[in-house]
């Protein structure tokens, strides 16, 4: 019989899937020719209760690929006037994504999960430009389901009302400076703030039987 301690628990709580709290800064809104400029992934644990937390945080800054487009109005809206300054400290989209793709696998392996899956909030968009980079970069064995995520958009627009990140962590509580909007690093943070509060709120409900669900594993 499995206990609230069990090593197991996180897998068992996300059909074994290790959620991986994910945020990308663009050049513009097409994966396949705009620049991935700002990527940041924080993963997930639990405790001995049950309770979902934040644990590893890797944040990388990324230089434009050859050839990708940059959209005056998007560099403008994130605040990057000059993507190619070296004082950004960029790296490729490869070393990145490898550096990133090989503590998930850690940490999924650790857990005892199959498959990591991307946790962001208006996910559709964050998963088509990791998509689009991996391609790019030739990366096969890329941790993410291919398609699944959660979307804490929904998830927010469910439990809060809110749809827009800000207001959601308004909502919930939670401090939001929009001066720090709009940066990989700080919403990221936010978002895995904000699906943990989920989570964590709806096990409290009653949502989600812990006990039972153990037991019956």
């Amino acid at each position: 019989m499995a206990t609230h301690s069990d090593t197991s628990l996180l897998r068992q709580r996300f059909r074994g899937y290790l959620p991986v709290v994910i945020d990308v800064e663009t050049a513009g809104f097409n994966a396949a020719t705009d620049a991935l400029l700002e990527i940041c992934a924080i993963t997930t644990q639990m405790d001995e209760q049950g309770y979902l937390q934040p644990a590893t945080t890797m944040h990388f800054h990324i230089m434009p690929f050859e050839g990708a487009n940059l959209e005056k109005e998007a560099l403008e809206f994130i605040g990057m006037p000059d993507p190619y300054s070296p004082l950004r400290g960029a790296v490729s989209e490869a070393e990145a994504l490898k550096e990133i793709y090989k503590q998930i696998r850690k940490e999924q392996k650790d857990a005892g999960c199959q498959r990591a899956i991307i946790v962001a909030h208006n996910a559709q968009f964050d998963h088509s430009f990791i998509k689009a980079a991996s391609e790019r970069a030739k990366l096969k064995r890329v941790p993410f389901h291919p398609f699944a995520t959660f979307d804490t958009a929904t998830l927010s627009g469910l439990a809060y009302g809110q749809t827009v990140l800000a207001k959601a962590c308004k909502v919930a509580g939670m401090e939001f400076d929009a001066n720090e909007a709009h940066s990989a690093l700080y919403d990221t943070k936010k978002t895995a703030e904000l699906f943990c509060g989920i989570v964590n709120k709806w096990k409290d409900l009653g949502g989600w039987p812990l006990a039972d669900n153990t037991q019956n594993n």
